[in-house]
């Protein structure tokens, strides 16, 4: 009988990667360029069709494993990006249509554990993203140079401005998009 070769090692993937797939957010100071704006207006414009993409054909047992260990699971990903982008459309609009007015912040962490976060199926926010983004691209194209400048304030931020909160969901699209691929590469799903 012959030896058993030794299996490969296992590569512990580093936590700060599993939080991050596409790495942390980092904001550039001052206004975006026109075509660093149209890079994340794709982004949000095609979010949904990645979002379902990457979920789909996963059964019920695989949407109720976490992205991580103490993570969310994927059923309660999808359902937080159609909270939070909800939250922002309404952000941004409210940012069009007052002079900087005070948000209202949430506690993502309260909201996707609530029962429609943690049992709901995830086509109903699958479909809900479509309907939304499709919204929020066509107001995000219509925006004048002067409009990205508009602010809005965050309480536990200060004053923000629409250019950052596009930076900023651009990113968070690609960034629970990889919270979903990198868990189906992990699991060899």
């Amino acid at each position: 009988m012959g030896a058993v070769a030794p299996s490969a090692p296992i590569t512990p993937v580093p936590m700060d990667h599993l939080k991050y797939p596409v790495g942390r957010f980092s904001p550039q100071s001052g206004p975006l360029s026109f075509a660093q704006r149209s890079e994340h207006i794709a982004s949000i414009e095609h979010h949904p069709a990645n979002l379902r993409s990457a979920v789909r054909g996963l059964s019920d047992d695989q949407l109720d494993t976490p992205y991580r260990d103490g993570g969310w699971t994927v059923r309660q990903v999808v359902h937080h990006v159609m909270d939070s982008h909800l939250n922002s459309y309404v952000r941004f609009k409210l940012a069009l249509t007052q002079d900087r007015p005070t948000i209202v912040p949430y506690d993502q962490d309260a909201w996707a554990a609530l029962e429609d976060g943690r049992s709901g199926p995830v086509e109903i926010s699958l479909s809900g993203l479509e309907g939304l983004h499709d919204r929020w691209t066509r107001l995000l194209r219509s925006l004048t140079e002067g409009q990205f400048g508009r602010e809005l304030v965050h309480p536990e931020i200060g004053p923000i401005s629409l250019d950052f909160m596009l930076e900023l969901y651009g990113w968070h699209c690609r960034h629970h998009e990889g919270h979903v691929t990198q868990l189906r590469d992990r699991m060899g799903w």
